[in-house]
């Protein structure tokens, strides 16, 4: 995910960014996709991270948030790659840095929040594909061949590349590996959501 403002937001890098956060804490605003949305998550844990409270703005989706910061009627927001890349590299935000733990290869220059400062600091998002209870197991195994055969694929890998994102290895893409995924992940955030639940709306 990515940290990004409004085009004529003051800040012109992360620490500035900070720094003006913190000091207009009850002044900024924060847009978000809608509640339990990756970004209104990634918002939440920002300011359990920087320990500073600020007014979060809810949409019914990243389109009308994204419109509304293009616009500058919201000050900054977190969000996907996939929704910022192009936004981005156009000029038409401000980016201050990225979520996950190594820079993405297709926003080079754009640094890691750790990097930052923020140690540890991490929010990604990834996508599973499921199919209703009962459903048969040689329609799962179909399912399962189908999709590691994809994201082996050149053009695939690549099209994942240019969105600011990447595909899992073959051998994650099989429904035990998704099972174990799903439980870490809940391991993970569960005590962490808690953690910043004086953050939450």
């Amino acid at each position: 995910m990515t940290l990004i403002a409004r085009p004529t937001f003051p800040p012109n890098h992360f620490k500035e960014f900070l720094a003006y956060i913190k000091a207009n804490k009850d002044k900024v605003t924060y847009a978000n996709a809608g509640i339990g949305a990756a970004s209104h998550l990634c918002g939440m844990l920002f300011m359990s991270t920087i320990q500073t409270e600020f007014l979060t703005v809810p949409y019914k989706g990243t389109g009308p948030a994204m419109n509304d910061l293009l616009g500058g009627q919201v000050d900054f927001m977190c969000d996907q790659t996939t929704n910022t890349t192009s936004q981005i590299k156009s000029g038409k935000v401000k980016a201050y840095a990225v979520t996950s733990k190594k820079r993405v290869p297709s926003l080079p220059d754009l640094p890691t929040l750790d990097e930052e400062g923020l140690k540890g600091f991490e929010v990604g998002i990834w996508h599973g594909l499921y199919a209703p209870k009962g459903t048969p197991k040689p329609v799962i195994d179909k399912l399962s061949s189908a999709l590691q055969q994809s994201v082996k694929d050149e053009t695939v890998r690549k099209r994942f590349a240019d969105l600011g994102a990447e595909t899992m290895p073959p051998e994650r893409a099989t429904p035990d590996a998704l099972r174990k995924h799903l439980k870490a992940e809940i391991d993970k955030w569960g005590p962490l959501i808690k953690k910043a639940g004086v953050y939450a709306d």
